[in-house]
């Protein structure tokens, strides 16, 4: 109570307008509404997700239980995947939460929040000089109207599959998103709050004032614009180089290059370089950076020398951009299809918000004021990440989750444009669309269609996780492939409804309560059917394990690698994915000592392959597709007769 007495923000609230607080409050239960949807929603009730998950989680664990909180460690072995920023956030959680799920995904979760947030604040600022009838709407002063626009742009910034799914879980995706993409706002907003000094605005205003002052008895010639300030340094690019220093203690080298392709390309493109290289003040910058960046870096370095230099920059930066890593080999057109289904129903319209920046005009752009260049730059940003990571060897579908928020400011300033239209001039509206966005409005509906077949035959495909033989079946009785479609089906019938009766405006509406009752009644119960399946047999399994194992006896795992159960059983664990790899461990390992035993888990057809016959070993436990048993170790002494 003391500090909102302090920052004033009671009598703030006295000095507003009942309509004012109105919408404020509206607009903070409509942010809640979303990012309660998209992120925090049964965040802590399912497990961790095998197999990216868990190894962020039990990393963090790791820093707690250890106290090391500069080199992260797995399973006994050195993690040198990605920078400490998501284990530092994780670890603090622990502390705070105590060593669960949520605490987990909660770094993931607040990052999207905070995404959102940001987004509808820069949408709110700036998505307003976009519409083709800001003059009318700013004469009438409109709140409602000029509030529309970031609450369409929130929407979709929180809510399209790809956002949904990397907020919430425990990796780095989202909160380096998060800081990458809070970065490109915090400049464009520092950017931009410089208008009154670009050379553009000051003729414009010059111009203005004389053309006024040809009609003009009296010429005042003391309104004049004053001369361009000295450029000082805006808080707002402090807050850039805070956050790319995040970023790049996030995820690495990429959190810096990625917003030095998208600002540089911009910034030539609207010739703006050199009037904006004394407004950054790159010194103090690079000093921010430096010293928010490489103390950890040096650190880590020093402990472990040459192997984090030749693991972390070579492998996972360098290798992955020139080579392909770990499989992750995909055609040239992958993000094509990454982009249509992870930012679905608005991703098809984007060639049409694309189009609507007409960012071919460069004359025209480089005329306009720094305020009303927020599509553009979104233009800039997206086809940045999209190129880098279409040329990049290595394709995995979140590397291009930063774009994703500037996907949502284009399409959603296209259908803000579209929506008030209709309340500003409803008779020339559809004269104003082109054939284009009606053919995408067609696509809408095909694509719903396809969509909603795909969801509700999905089961013929659905069987290829031995983890779970047999989810296929049970996915078909619980009936949610059918509802799935039948949601999109609806939402695609309604949308053919509105274009046959030329409502256009409400399309927008029933692609996203379509996709909100898709999260509620689909996507959500699944989760939870998956978790059953699929995760919840190793939780329990670990239960067992941590109850029947005894000091010294290790942990063998024989089937696909799943660090879970790392993770719920606190202690290391061997895995091999061949049984054969495993007996080679076993005959060397029962060498040194042949008493006691091993704790083994795995399919339960791996226990007959590394050798093992009913009898043998002492059976413990059953769930899902594993068996659990102890395993005595003088079974592997050579020459005996297993």
């Amino acid at each position: 109570m003391k500090l909102i007495q302090e920052l004033g923000i009671i009598n703030w609230l006295k000095t507003q307008p009942k309509n004012h607080l109105l919408t404020l409050g509206l607009s903070i239960l409509w942010l809640c509404l979303l990012t309660w949807l998209a992120f925090f929603c049964n965040l802590g009730n399912i497990g961790l997700i095998d197999e990216t998950e868990p190894l962020f989680a039990e990393a963090a664990r790791q820093m707690v239980e250890t106290g090391d909180w500069v080199t992260p460690y797995f399973n006994e072995e050195t993690r040198f995947d990605k920078p400490p920023l998501i284990y530092w956030l994780m670890a603090i959680a622990y502390h705070i939460f105590g060593i669960n799920e949520w605490s987990v995904r909660l770094p993931s979760a607040i990052s999207g929040t905070f995404l959102v947030c940001f987004g509808f604040y820069i949408l709110y600022k700036y998505g307003y000089y976009r519409l083709s009838h800001q003059k009318y709407i700013s004469k009438n002063n409109s709140l409602m109207v000029r509030l529309l626009i970031p609450w369409i742009g929130a929407a979709m910034i929180a809510l399209n599959p790809e956002t949904i799914a990397w907020g919430r879980i425990g990796v780095s995706d989202m909160l380096f998103t998060c800081c990458m993409c809070s970065a490109l706002f915090s400049f464009f907003i520092g950017y931009a709050s410089q208008t009154e000094n670009d050379p553009i605005t000051l003729q414009q205003q010059k111009n203005s004032i004389i053309q006024r002052e040809k009609f003009s008895p009296q010429p005042n010639h003391h309104q004049l614009p004053k001369t361009k300030k000295a450029p000082q340094f805006n808080k707002w690019y402090l807050a850039f180089y805070i956050l790319i220093s995040l970023a790049v203690l996030a995820k690495g080298p990429i959190g810096i290059i990625l917003p030095t392709m998208i600002i540089g390309s911009f910034l030539f493109y609207v010739g703006k370089i050199f009037q904006i290289w004394p407004e950054i003040n790159i010194g103090h910058g690079s000093l921010i950076f430096l010293t928010i960046t490489l103390p950890w870096y040096c650190l880590v370095t020093l402990v472990n020398g040459q192997d984090y230099i030749d693991s972390f920059f070579g492998y996972h930066n360098f290798e992955r951009f020139t080579k392909v890593v770990n499989h992750h080999e995909a055609p040239w057109y992958f993000y094509f299809l990454v982009v249509l289904i992870g930012f679905a129903p608005w991703s098809i319209y984007l060639p049409v918000a694309i189009a609507k920046t007409k960012f071919w005009q460069r004359r025209y752009w480089r005329s306009q004021p720094r305020n009303k260049q927020l599509v553009l730059f979104a233009f800039f940003w997206f086809i940045c990440i999209f190129s880098f990571f279409s040329i990049a060897a290595t394709k995995r579908p979140s590397y291009v989750l930063p774009l994703m928020p500037a996907a949502a400011i284009l399409v959603g300033l296209l259908w803000s444009d579209l929506i008030i239209n209709r309340d500003l001039a409803p008779i020339q509206i559809h004269q104003s669309i082109s054939k284009f966005l009606y053919g995408s409005i067609v696509a809408n509906i095909i694509f719903l269609l396809i969509l909603s077949l795909g969801i509700i035959f999905s089961f013929n495909w659905l069987d290829g996780d031995p983890a779970m033989p047999h989810f296929s079946e049970l996915i078909r009785k619980s009936g949610l492939l059918i509802r799935g479609g039948l949601i999109l089906i609806t939402t695609a019938i309604v949308i053919g409804f509105m274009l046959c009766r030329k409502k256009i405006s409400g399309i927008w509406s029933a692609n996203f309560i379509g996709l909100v009752a898709c999260l509620i009644f689909t996507i959500h119960p699944m989760m939870f059917l998956v978790d059953q399946e699929r995760q919840l047999p190793l939780r329990q399994l670990a239960e067992t394990i941590v109850q029947v194992r005894q000091p010294g006896e290790e942990i063998i795992m024989i089937s696909f690698e799943k660090p879970s159960l790392v993770f719920y059983t606190r202690q290391p664990v061997a895995f091999f994915r061949r049984a054969t790899n495993a007996r080679e461990y076993l005959e060397k390992i029962v060498q040194k000592d042949p008493a006691g035993n091993v704790v083994m888990i795995g399919y339960p057809e791996k226990f007959i392959h590394v050798g093992l016959k009913p009898g043998e070993y002492q059976y413990l436990d059953s769930r899902g597709a594993y068996q659990l048993g102890k395993v005595p170790k003088n079974l592997f002494w050579k020459g005996s007769g297993s």
